[in-house]
């Protein structure tokens, strides 16, 4: 019972912290561990980012309740793309039991376009909760497709709009009043975001389009219809000075993912940042400025929607343990696990009940913009193609975003459409 013990301690002064974790111990799976089969259970995972590895420790309270079914997670690089890539090729071993998936990526698994799934429907008749009065719906409606339920959510993602509140900025802010606050004395730049050429550019884009007035509409048989002058005012809105000198969008910011731009804006070479929601707890607990203090900043909603992000747990087609998997799903995205995953990592929960918690939003006061953010966002297509899908799109804007070309491609949509039908 050391890692109890160790736990315990860790869990003081935490906000329900003991509570918290000593009702993890208490309510264990829904499932009575005699009908799982027992064996370790290999977890594919991005990395966890969130203060202090929660994920890992909740992982690490299952194992304690569970010898016979402990759970390891394998972690995969931190850019998206990468995830995926890896995970597909893994996918063929056997030796996964649950992935993590990106929840753009539910349908690639249920349905890959070269042939059978990679992951199996979660049995809901085994679940101790009906999803849909368990989850809030947006995360919740990325783990269907076709029909089915794919994966449980275990983590859900909206873009807020970061900004330093020690330089007399007031929300809300639309593109016209980012672009007025003007680069400042000290400052490289107003803004920065995740613009390198990988998923993170397709999500930031999008916003952007949608702040704009502009749309993505897709058929049903993935036909894409756009309207290319917003899509070029988006382009030409997120493109640094051609010069590399100061202005609206900070140069580096062709190159940064969600880590990069975040040192951007904790070492004050912007006024704003577009980023995830852990990005706010990483800088409220551990992040300093280039000066080595505390900076001031605070969080609001972006000029438009968010895309919808987050993580979905799913089990694996080759496990050989899928009861065992499904009962591990459920108890890390229960509501204890998923209060945890928020108060101690800053992890957007999937549940209604820790938004309304009103101890949690006294000591986390951004949290109803975080779930306005949420309820709001949008979802990316859901398409088993979705992947070369966004590769063409964050490419092509990439190459207007770093001078390669000097607007979209006029057949931008026919070549998405083409990405959308696996052409």
């Amino acid at each position: 019972m050391l890692r109890l013990r160790t736990w315990m301690a860790f869990a003081v002064g935490n906000l329900t912290g003991a509570a918290l974790i000593a009702s993890l111990f208490l309510f264990g799976p829904l499932s009575r561990p005699a009908e799982l089969e027992s064996g370790e259970l290999v977890i594919l995972s991005g990395q966890d980012d969130s203060a202090g590895g929660q994920r890992q420790q909740l992982v690490n309270i299952w194992n304690d309740s569970h010898p016979r079914n402990r759970a390891r997670i394998v972690t995969l690089p931190e850019a998206a793309d990468g995830q995926y890539a890896e995970m597909v090729s893994r996918a063929e071993d056997g030796d996964t039991d649950i992935f993590n998936l990106d929840v753009a990526w539910t349908a690639r698994f249920a349905e890959p376009p070269s042939g059978r799934r990679l992951i199996r429907p979660i049995d809901e008749s085994l679940l101790a909760e009906r999803p849909d009065r368990a989850f809030m719906p947006n995360p919740l409606a990325t783990c269907r497709y076709d029909g089915r339920l794919w994966a449980l959510p275990f983590n859900t993602d909206a873009g807020l709009l970061y900004y330093r509140t020690d330089q007399g900025l007031r929300p809300p802010f639309d593109w016209a009043a980012i672009r007025a606050a003007g680069v400042r004395p000290g400052f490289d730049a107003v803004w920065t975001g995740q613009l390198n050429s990988y998923e993170g550019l397709t999500v930031n884009f999008l916003e952007t389009v949608w702040a704009l007035g502009g749309d993505l509409a897709v058929a049903g048989d993935g036909t894409v219809s756009l309207d290319l002058k917003k899509w070029d005012e988006a382009a030409r809105l997120l493109t640094p000075p051609r010069d590399g000198g100061r202005g609206l969008i900070l140069p580096g910011s062709v190159s940064f993912e969600e880590t990069s731009s975040r040192s951007a804006f904790r070492d004050g070479r912007t006024l704003f940042m577009r980023n995830w929601p852990v990005a706010y707890r990483a800088m409220l607990t551990g992040d300093q400025g280039r000066d080595g203090g505390r900076f001031a900043f605070d969080v609001t909603r972006l000029p438009g929607d968010s895309v919808l992000g987050g993580q979905n747990l799913a089990i694996s087609e080759r496990t050989s343990k899928p009861r065992a998997a499904q009962a591990l799903i459920e108890f890390l995205t229960g509501e204890r696990g998923q209060r945890l995953l928020f108060v101690n990592g800053g992890f957007a929960a999937t549940r209604a009940g820790v938004y309304e918690d009103e101890t949690i939003k006294q000591k986390y006061p951004y949290l109803p913009r975080l779930r306005e953010a949420i309820d709001t966002a949008r979802l990316r297509p859901v398409s088993p193609n979705y992947v070369p899908f966004s590769g063409v799109l964050n490419q092509q804007v990439h190459d207007v975003l770093t001078g390669r070309r000097q607007s979209l491609p006029p057949d931008l949509a026919d070549r998405l459409t083409r990405a959308l039908q696996g052409r």
